[in-house]
């Protein structure tokens, strides 16, 4: 499977895991066991839009690209600008 493929496939399970709407593909990474992939989330919609409360999740997939994990590496404000959450 290719990058995008995998990447399809992380953020339908994380959909259908989680119930959140997936925002954007953020990474895609190759590993010794499979593949990593970094989803945006929206957890919380607010008003206004610049305050919904999004989240970035790591899922992990194996090489046939099932979904073997994932969590939540950060939570942050969609008006929040920067890695670190700065702005």
């Amino acid at each position: 499977m290719d990058g995008v493929a995998i990447a399809r496939r992380a953020e339908e399970a994380l959909a259908e895991q989680t119930g959140f709407r997936h925002e954007r593909v953020v990474g895609v990474a190759k590993n010794d066991t499979g593949w990593q992939v970094s989803v945006d989330v929206l957890e919380l919609r607010r008003i206004p839009d610049s305050a919904d409360v999004l989240a970035t999740y790591l899922v992990d997939l194996n090489e046939e690209g099932n979904v073997v994990g994932y969590h939540r590496a950060r939570r942050y404000l969609r008006g929040q600008v920067g890695e670190d959450g700065a702005a």
